[in-house]
């Protein structure tokens, strides 16, 4: 029985995914995708959906995270500043991609709805934070940051260029853009 579960879950997975990476006119936006059309695609119950989400932005948050944490990677093995550097930049590339157009879509999404708010936060927004909130404080253990420095604070100093740029289309979303937005953050506003 866990094995034909978890062939179903990877199925309703893949599905999701497959849907919203379509971008012909078949394609599907977070907003116009329905449990239903996921149950067909993945050839499934909408009942065995619900046995593991509550809702479609359950859904589409794990097919995201599926993917998200394992080419978004948080480093243990090198110095901190380095793994910060390295992940920026990995999310970043990330972001200008697919996954970015659908990150985007559950953040639109969840604006007008807090339970799917509330989901968002719990699965993906706060379990990454904690982790590189865990990884500012290392990086002033070890001396390459101040002392007084409030570490979520700084994981939020360091996000929020990267999902502005996603949000409004401001800038690029790169490696090089990333590196000056982290340097500018590490060099500090106040004038010399």
């Amino acid at each position: 029985m866990a094995v034909r579960s978890e062939e179903s879950r990877r199925s309703i997975l893949e599905a999701t995914m497959k849907l919203l990476e379509d971008s012909g006119p078949t394609g599907f936006t977070v907003q116009k995708l329905s449990i239903e059309r996921i149950a067909r695609e993945a050839g499934v119950s909408k009942t065995t959906i619900y046995r593991w989400w509550s809702s479609k932005v359950a859904v589409v948050i794990d097919t995201f995270l599926d993917n998200h944490v394992a080419r978004t990677p948080v480093r243990q093995d090198v110095p901190a500043i380095d793994a910060l550097r390295e992940h920026m930049a990995s999310l970043a590339e990330v972001y200008a991609g697919n996954e970015g157009r659908l990150v985007a879509q559950l953040i639109g999404e969840c604006q007008q709805d807090e339970a799917a708010m509330a989901e968002f936060k719990e699965h993906f927004w706060t379990p990454r934070a904690l982790v590189v909130t865990s990884l500012v404080e290392r990086a002033i253990s070890e001396g390459s940051m101040r002392k007084d420095l409030d570490a979520p604070v700084v994981t939020e100093l360091l996000y929020a260029p990267i999902y502005f740029r996603l949000l409004f289309q401001s800038g690029p979303l790169d490696a090089t853009a990333t590196d000056a937005i982290m340097q500018a953050a590490l060099e500090g506003l106040a004038a010399r």
